[in-house]
């Protein structure tokens, strides 16, 4: 047996080997149609070799020749794996049919060979659609098809009952066993060559385990039960109609020769030449008092006193088991005329000979039986139940990713029906209160946007002309960060203001609003920017949990002199032209943003204004705006429209600037609030 089971593994790694060089030779390529023929050619070329080079194992010839089409199947193509099967199947019927190789088995092997490429086709196609089977589903194909092919044997030879149970009880255990787990290592060794994980023996958290598998799990486990407990029981009823079937025979046969030994004693005939056959094997013992055979099968012998008490213990015509001369058989006794005693017996092995091959045949009947229904039924499971419950996980992804307007529709049933509609309704329901609450919300920042804009000044005209000022705001959503200010600290002194606060929305908003009312404040004060900037700052880093900032721009123009003091909190340059001149970028060095560092200088720079001289503040979604194709707007393009247009009035300028940003802009989404301040100083006449 150790030679068989070395030679079968040689035998069985030689497909595993070449399946998974091939697979890796051809996984990255798509087969078609002359790469599956001649895939299938290979393959039924393989099952060839089994065919005529399989291993002797007690006058029989083992194989895995159904591996071949079943690996060609499974993990290539259906086509391969039928072709294959076609070539291993109808080769073995014309080397069994003409040339005598294994002849007994000719249909059983070329049925099943043939059925094996089919089989695999269908399971790839229905079953696993075209992903490759796990490693107990492998072993689980290969194991049954191979009792697929002994059942064929039993089918194929019912007037020959007793060789058949030979050549399978022989055949059946390694060939059902090597098939098994040569497709369960190719099954291993291409999903880890795939990079795949395979599946851990540990148990899985209930959200993790699939309904598929966990009714396949059931299914398996209470159709095994109840093939067990079918098994067992037909396995005890065939054991005790064998065990009473012969002792009718052994009580027919006592009778017969007890009968003709008393016949002829009363002639005074010689009875020792008096023969009977009992069974196959089975036959009778006449012994005296001191247990000496003087007739039948073991004459001259002496039985041993054991089985002379089993006798005497049990009585007539009653049966019972011993071991008679070396062989375990089923006795019936009888005392004859004489006082000699007949003992007829029969070998358990002869008794027990139908009960084994009736159980032989029916546990691959079970089997087959429940490989067939486990698949249909898993076939159902997957078609009514699994794959509705995936159209429906689809729709509702797709809900869950924003898509209100998907509707689900799987009414292959009531329940799914029901379902469809349950989550249609509840769509519905959702479209509603959600364009309830963008209504609400709208016009909640309809409102907040409306605050906004009252906070900031829209007088730009005053009793007085000195000076021209215009500014506007534009947020990139209903309410934003940006934000513009200008007021008179006294007569002749007035304080400009623009600032950009870190984020969009309404915590900018919020935070636009403190920063305002703190610059203000202080500004009323009579303090110098830098002060302002200071005092600022440190209201604005205290409770600033968020980490919000504001970049400011702030200057003090004395608009009797035209002398400004300015201070920038990391905001864009100012654009200054001067009288008769064009716009250009006034730069002097940043401090740090307010709110963004505790205790920050800040630092301050003058700046002469003479009459004719302009400068336009802005904040930095005018330079950054982007157009279809993400190019930035940029000063050099804000500067030379300024230039163009530098003898319009500020408020124009301003509308100038905006409308080119849109028009620049185009379709492209304005991702930062847009603010800009005009000023001209005139100076007193």
């Amino acid at each position: 047996m150790l030679v068989m089971i070395v030679k079968m593994s040689i035998v069985t790694g030689l497909n595993v080997v070449l399946t998974c060089l091939l697979w890796r030779l051809l996984k990255d390529k798509k087969l078609n149609m002359g790469m599956r023929i001649s895939l299938g050619i290979f393959y039924g070329f393989c099952a060839i070799i089994s065919t005529h080079y399989g291993v002797d194992y007690q006058h029989m010839m083992l194989n895995v020749r159904d591996l071949s089409p079943l690996a060609a199947g499974l993990f290539f193509d259906p086509v391969s794996g039928i072709i294959a099967g076609l070539i291993g199947g109808i080769e073995r019927y014309i080397a069994g049919t003409y040339f005598g190789v294994a002849s007994y088995t000719t249909i059983a092997c070329s049925v099943s060979t043939c059925l094996s490429g089919i089989f695999a086709a269908l399971m790839h196609c229905y079953i696993f659609k075209g992903k490759k089977p796990s490693l107990t589903y492998s072993y689980f194909l290969g194991s049954t098809m191979e009792v697929f092919h002994m059942y064929v044997v039993f089918a194929t030879h019912r007037g020959d009952m007793d060789m058949a149970f030979y050549v399978v009880n022989i055949c059946a255990g390694p060939m059902i066993m090597f098939t098994g787990i040569g497709l369960a290592l190719i099954s291993v060794i291409i999903k880890l060559l795939s990079g795949e994980k395979i599946r851990s023996i540990r148990k899985m958290a209930p959200e993790e385990v699939e309904v598929s598998q966990e009714f396949q799990f059931w299914l398996f486990l209470v159709t095994a039960i109840i093939m067990v407990f079918n098994l067992l029981f037909g396995y005890v009823l065939q054991t005790q109609t064998s065990v009473q079937n012969s002792k009718e025979t052994l009580v027919s046969s006592l009778d017969i020769i007890s009968k003709n030994y008393d016949s002829l004693a009363d002639s005074g005939v010689d009875y020792s030449g008096l023969t009977f056959y009992i069974g196959e094997n089975g036959g009778f013992e006449v012994y005296d008092s001191s247990g000496m055979v003087l007739n039948g099968n073991h004459s001259g012998e002496t039985l041993s006193q054991r089985i002379i008490s089993k006798v005497t213990s049990v009585g007539e015509y009653e049966s019972f088991t011993s071991e008679l001369f070396d062989t375990k058989s089923l006795c019936v006794s009888k005392h004859l005329s004489d006082d000699n005693t007949l003992l007829v017996w029969l070998p358990t092995e002869e008794v027990y000979k139908d009960r084994n091959q009736k159980m032989y045949e029916n546990i691959m009947a079970d089997i087959l039986l429940f490989t067939v229904i486990y698949i249909l039924i898993s076939m159902l499971v997957q078609s009514i139940v699994v794959g509705n419950l995936h159209l429906v996980n689809e729709s509702l992804n797709r809900i869950t990713e924003g898509n209100l307007d998907e509707e689900v529709s799987v009414y292959s049933s009531s329940e799914f029906a029901s379902l469809s509609d349950d989550i249609n309704h509840t769509v519905t329901a959702l479209k509603r209160y959600i364009e309830m609450a963008e209504h609400r919300i709208e016009q909640e920042l309809e409102y907040a946007r409306s605050i906004q804009e009252s906070a900031l000044p829209h007088t730009f005209k005053f009793p007085r002309d000195d000076f021209e000022i215009y500014a506007t705001m534009d947020p990139a959503k209903e309410v934003g960060g940006d934000f513009y200010d200008f007021f008179f600290i006294d007569t002749d002194k007035i304080c400009l203001v623009i600032a950009d606060v870190s984020g969009k929305g309404i915590p900018a908003a919020l935070f636009m609003m403190r920063s305002k009312t703190a610059l203000r404040s202080f500004a009323e004060q009579g303090m110098r920017p830098g002060e302002i900037f200071t005092k600022a700052n440190e209201t604005l880093c205290e409770g600033n949990d968020t980490d919000m900032f504001v970049t400011v721009w702030m200057g003090i123009l004395d608009l009797c002199s035209g002398h400004m003091i300015c201070a920038n909190a990391g905001h864009e340059y100012p654009a200054l032209m001067r009288n008769g001149g064009e716009y250009e970028l006034y730069k002097q060095k940043h401090s740090v943003a307010l709110g963004a560092m505790e205790g920050a200088p800040f630092k301050e720079y003058e700046l002469d204004l003479n009459p004719g001289d302009s400068l336009f503040v802005y904040t930095d979604g005018i330079p950054e705006a982007i157009n279809e194709e993400s190019v930035q707007y940029g000063t050099d393009r804000l500067l030379k429209l300024m230039n163009a247009n530098k003898d319009s009035s500020e408020e124009e300028l301003l509308k100038f600037v905006r409308q080119d940003v849109w028009t620049f802009s185009g379709t492209a989404d304005q991702f930062d609030d847009v603010t800009m301040l005009g000023f001209k100083y005139i100076g007193k006449n």
